[in-house]
């Protein structure tokens, strides 16, 4: 006997549903439902609030942490001049990470029920509902935990004095990150280069979704091999 594949049902909430698909996740999570109502996550209310942030809330929260961090600095005695490059090394630093979380992590392949369901929470829920305009930004208290591990990474690099200035940086890249990727979904552009990073990116989307992993910039696709074709997809609702 072979058992009946299992069916998610869109009107309940999905998290505990889709590690249920096994080796079918992979296959169901890139087949997108395009429509700007996002689906219900937890029948808990709490939980599902802390799913949902409007991309304003980005800027608000962590510009202030990066005026911090490049003060700080700067009272430890750090030029002007110098803090300035330290910005731009972190953005730059942000834009590996970016690419190396979204190519390795976010497109693990998973087919266990909590390694599905991890994966949905993570990245997969973004590739099945594309424009859920409330799950286009990275959920502050997560985003605040991962911020440990970075300034970490960045310590081991760097001098005290330094350690502010790139995380600052840094930070700054990862609020240009958001900030865009939701502007790519959502926004019209008329002109290049934010309209060329539209069509790379729902070419990731809609077309071939093992290509493309940069968001900001397709830098690290030139670099490793991975920036896909110019072939144009359909647009988003």
């Amino acid at each position: 006997m072979v058992a009946a594949a299992f069916t998610v049902d869109l009107d309940k909430p999905l998290v505990f549903q889709v590690g249920h698909l096994e080796e079918q996740y992979q296959e169901w999570v890139h087949q997108p439902i395009v429509s700007k109502e996002g689906p219900r996550f937890f029948e808990n209310d709490v939980l599902e609030f802390l799913t949902r942030t409007k991309w304003w809330v980005i800027p608000l929260i962590w510009l202030p942490v990066v005026c911090w961090c490049l003060s700080t600095s700067i009272q430890m005695g750090r030029t002007i001049t110098e803090v300035a490059i330290m910005v731009v090394f972190g953005i730059i630093l942000w834009t590996l990470i970016e690419y190396v979380l979204h190519r390795f992590l976010f497109h693990i392949k998973t087919k266990s029920y909590w390694g599905n369901t991890a994966h949905y929470l993570l990245h997969g829920c973004h590739h099945k509902h594309p424009m859920d305009g409330l799950r286009l930004v990275f959920p502050p208290a997560a985003a605040a935990i991962l911020c440990f591990p970075f300034w970490n990474l960045i310590k081991l690099f760097s001098t005290p004095t330094t350690t502010p200035g790139l995380f600052g940086g840094g930070l700054l890249g990862y609020v240009i990150y958001d900030c865009t990727h939701y502007y790519l979904h959502h926004g019209q552009p008329s002109s290049d280069p934010a309209k060329y990073l539209k069509k790379y990116h729902l070419n990731h989307h809609f077309r071939i979704q093992t290509k493309g992993f940069g968001i900001t910039s397709t830098l690290w696709d030139h670099v490793f091999g991975t920036l896909p074709s110019t072939k144009s997809v359909g647009k988003s609702t």
